[in-house]
């Protein structure tokens, strides 16, 4: 799986399948783009393979602990489970 924000292809340090979403680790230019997308709304923001594949996705947290920074994201068809 890759996460695609506009144009480009970011690398997460660590990716992780959540019900009806993900997590990922990121950092550097991976975050930047991905905050950029985020705030200024330049950019989509779309999972490549996996059970998300060409789902766009919402980032509806962002966790900052130290040097790491974990971003979920969840697919703009997801449900939110209560």
């Amino acid at each position: 799986m890759e996460l695609i924000v506009g144009n480009k292809r970011v690398t997460p340090e660590a990716l992780r399948e959540i019900p009806g979403g993900i997590e990922a680790d990121l950092a550097g230019e991976a975050l930047t783009s991905l905050i950029d997308a985020t705030f200024r709304g330049y950019a989509s923001i779309e999972m490549l393979g996996g059970d998300l594949d060409r789902q766009r996705m919402d980032v509806i947290d962002i966790r900052m602990a130290g040097a790491a920074t974990t971003v979920t994201l969840r697919s703009q068809g997801a449900m939110a489970l209560h």
